[in-house]
């Protein structure tokens, strides 16, 4: 850990004590690794699980960090621990949600409560106690862009203004009520516009964080393996299960959709930046992606098939990819963005960050994780008999 760190103005950085909630989820993971590794804060990891922080929490030797990470196995769902826990540090990051697109369709309620009503008592306690929050959202807040609407042949559908989404400048766009799958956006946009709120009338400081497809190692779950059997991941988890079981990768509605993806160590520099520059972030609300990686959802496939094959030593499948319609993935009620990509000025003005990492080399190194904490496990679970 270094000594003697200091802020983007050159001011020391003083070591504070930050409430985690979801710190046990994929990207809270990593947080609490860099934040162990190379800060002198400590933090109140506060979640329902734990496994993917076991190895902070219950480190062989003694790691400099033994003393900084504290695990509290809460619910936030009316548990009266968490104000106590909000008042105890200085800093409280959310990144609790339902953010799976399967869900939305399947399980709207919950999604809704999820990433708004269970929200609400984080905000209002950070607000009542003058604690600064972080607040997680998403890049879906934006929903349709402007250029969606126009004729396929308008040249403007090419224009920049017209798709590229800029924090504040850009409308939300959603479908209609019946297409559920707009219940997280809706809920993740009533929950900024609260936060927002709470800045504007009661001075609350706050970060709002919308990323944009972050991905690496310990991203969501292999399904029966360590999540449901029924389950149904995002796409890289989606497509990382297809390949791992040696099955053609699902493209729903032909996957025409646009993508951007950013490798999860790139992004953690950058909530790192808004941990550690206060003065610079509050107030803000940060787009953090790569629109460098752009691809459709079938270019991406045709990546992790090669990828894969090279990690894992495997020819790919004659058949790779196979076409679904979102009715048969997802269920009635689907709908999507056609492109995702992000305005970066805000956050390089603030902060000063940009993104690293080619789509490839954070591929190879989400698949080179996901075959050797994977594939042995897969392969007895294939082999077993199924009973009559």
């Amino acid at each position: 850990m270094a000594s003697g760190r200091v802020d983007l103005d050159g001011n020391p950085i003083k070591p504070i004590t930050i409430c985690m909630i979801g710190a046990g989820g994929f990207i809270g993971s990593h947080l609490c690794e860099k934040l162990m590794a190379e800060t002198p804060h400590k933090v109140l990891a506060v979640d329902v699980y734990s496994d993917k922080i076991k190895h902070l929490l219950e480190p062989s030797g003694s790691p400099p960090w033994a003393d900084r990470i504290q695990f509290h196995r809460l619910n936030i769902k009316n548990d009266p621990r968490l104000e106590g826990l909000i008042k105890m540090a200085d800093l409280t990051i959310n990144l609790a949600a339902i953010c799976t697109p399967a869900d939305y369709n399947t399980r709207p309620l919950d999604t809704i409560y999820s990433n708004f009503i269970d929200a609400l008592p984080v905000v209002k306690y950070c607000s009542e106690n003058s604690k600064r929050l972080i607040h997680f959202s998403t890049c879906e807040v934006y929903g349709k862009t402007i250029g969606c609407f126009l004729p396929k042949d308008n040249p403007l559908r090419q224009d920049p203004d017209y798709f590229v989404l800029k924090e504040d400048a850009s409308p939300c766009i959603f479908g209609p009520i019946e297409k559920q799958r707009w219940s997280y956006a809706c809920a993740k946009q009533l929950i900024e516009r609260l936060i927002y709120a709470e800045g504007a009338e009661n001075g609350l400081e706050f970060t709002i964080v919308r990323p944009f497809n972050w991905i690496g190692p310990r991203m969501d779950f292999i399904p029966g393996i360590d999540g449901p059997s029924e389950g149904v991941p995002r796409v890289l988890a989606c497509f990382s299960n297809n390949l791992l079981r040696r099955e053609p990768l699902k493209l729903v509605d032909g996957g025409e959709s646009q993508r951007t993806f950013v490798y999860i160590k790139d992004a953690i520099e950058a909530v790192l930046l808004m941990i550690e520059n206060p003065a610079r972030a509050n107030g803000h609300i940060f787009n953090v992606g790569n629109p460098n990686n752009e691809v459709t959802v079938r270019q991406l496939a045709e990546m992790m098939t090669q990828v894969y094959s090279k990690v894992s030593a495997e020819p790919p499948l004659d058949t790779p990819t196979i076409d679904v319609s979102s009715k048969e993935f997802y269920g009635e009620g689907y709908d999507d963005s056609d492109k995702r990509i992000p305005d970066m000025t805000i956050i390089n003005r603030q902060l000063g960050w940009n993104p690293k990492t080619s789509l490839w080399d954070l591929l190879e190194s989400t698949l080179t994780y996901q075959h050797r904490t994977y594939a042995e496990a897969i392969k007895k679970a294939i082999s077993k008999p199924v009973a009559s």
